[in-house]
């Protein structure tokens, strides 16, 4: 059974998870803001203790692209995976990476420790030059789900036709095209031609 104390942190962590704030998961699920505030966990005279809803909780968890049983894996601190298929992102060029759907493939993957609870089909990028400071930095590593649900103000990896592949904030999609916005700030938004995206996937958040 799961203590108070245990769930808390546990979505403290999976907001962290989320690169967001408890406030901001909230906001990204749907809730009132304040809905996983510190001040919210007790009673306003601090005499008993106040636990999230079940509903809060799945919403949450949608938000983050979390299941239940990895969520559980979070609280109790136990790790559902111990490594990432691992490349860094100089290793991507020329379409060899990766296949058609994004997923990795090929002889240039290892394997990177990574203590934290990720989608089944994540794998790490890692950041090898100045391009994306100051939001990413040399040395960041860059944790990616080919299947997570992709919004507005996610930040992303994209693949085009001619084998370039680079990080961008999605902003919208047409039938016909995407609107991405530049990480950093050398960059202006462009719209691409869906034909020229071989594949799009989600950050899911960056280990410094």
């Amino acid at each position: 059974m799961f203590t108070h104390a245990q769930i808390w942190r546990g979505i403290d962590l999976l907001a962290a998870h989320a690169q967001t704030s408890p406030s901001g998961l909230a906001r990204r699920a749907g809730l009132d803001a304040t809905t996983f505030n510190p001040s919210k966990r007790v009673s306003a005279d601090g005499s008993k203790a106040r636990w999230p809803s079940t509903e809060s909780l799945t919403k949450a968890l949608s938000a983050a692209n979390l299941d239940f049983e990895s969520f559980a894996a979070l609280v109790l601190d136990r790790d559902s995976r111990s490594a990432l298929p691992r490349l860094e992102m100089a290793d991507t060029a020329g379409g060899q990476a990766f296949s058609p759907g994004g997923v990795p493939r090929g002889p240039g993957w290892t394997l990177k420790p990574f203590p934290g609870v990720v989608l089944s089909d994540a794998y790490s990028l890692t950041i090898t030059d100045t391009a994306l400071e100051p939001a990413y930095r040399v040395g960041d590593t860059l944790v990616v789900s080919p299947s997570a649900d992709i919004g507005d103000g996610n930040r992303v990896v994209v693949e085009r036709s001619d084998g370039t592949i680079s990080a961008w904030v999605f902003r919208n999609r047409s039938a016909q095209e995407i609107e991405l916005s530049p990480i950093n700030t050398r960059n202006e938004t462009r719209r691409v031609s869906l034909a020229d995206i071989r594949w799009m996937s989600r950050i899911l958040w960056v280990s410094q």
